[in-house]
């Protein structure tokens, strides 16, 4: 019962996530003004902005999930950081696509190899990694603690990919939100920003909690299996 309960409440958050993204698409095309200088081809803005921070939060959620489980080698913890990691590759993918997007426009390039696209995609192709780690050994168990140690170091990539913009000369547009004098942003925008920042967070804490529930489904089938045929074999 608390299981289903559970997904009930997980489908219940993705889908509010899916809601409240549909409310600030609206707001994007039709509410928020223009920015001043770049026009309409900012409005990538609200959606560049929250998938990034949505990948951070996966990727936190998966190394500490993944330092739990080499620690205490729980497999709950390991179901943890698989669905994170996933989510992960996911709202990455999402914001790599959309960034050069914006780009384009605004630096006339898709890419350039400066400090914080070059992180970023260090980062998301470390987590590929980490699913690539965890298939390459024979021995499953210690397929999964070489892959718990590639989240962790991973995610310590997330500070500089904060401070890359300071610390370095960047063509990325610096802090409008998290500034000591508080945002810069227009009222109207921060709102808009805000709406799919939640959004987009009760959408990845939604499929995160069901593709946990899947993953550890999964995990009890191959272990019955596996004792029911050891069983046959006795």
């Amino acid at each position: 019962m608390d299981s289903n309960r559970g997904r009930i409440a997980a489908l219940a958050l993705a889908s509010a996530g899916v809601a409240t993204i549909l409310v600030g698409h609206w707001m994007m095309a039709f509410w928020v003004p223009d920015e001043a200088e770049q026009g309409v081809v900012q409005r990538i803005f609200y959606v560049h902005v929250p998938a990034a921070w949505t990948t951070f939060l996966a990727v936190g959620i998966a190394a500490l999930a993944s330092g739990a489980y080499l620690w205490l080698e729980d497999e709950r913890a390991d179901a943890a950081a698989v669905a994170a990691a996933e989510g992960g590759l996911i709202f990455g993918a999402i914001m790599l696509i959309s960034g050069p997007l914006w780009g384009r426009i605004a630096w006339g390039t898709y890419w350039t190899w400066e400090p914080r696209l070059t992180l970023t995609l260090l980062l998301w192709f470390t987590y590929l990694g980490y699913f690539l780690v965890r298939g390459s050994v024979a021995d499953p168990r210690r397929g999964k603690r070489f892959a718990a140690v590639v989240a962790v170091i991973g995610a310590l990539n997330i500070p500089l990919i904060h401070v890359s913009v300071e610390m370095f000369r960047s063509l990325h547009p610096g802090p409008v939100v998290i500034k000591p004098e508080g945002p810069t942003l227009h009222p109207d925008m921060l709102v808009t920003l805000m709406t799919f920042l939640a959004g987009f967070t009760m959408l990845f804490l939604g499929l995160f909690i069901l593709r946990y529930a899947v993953e550890r489904l999964h995990r009890r089938g191959s272990a019955g299996g596996a004792a029911e045929a050891a069983g046959a074999l006795i």
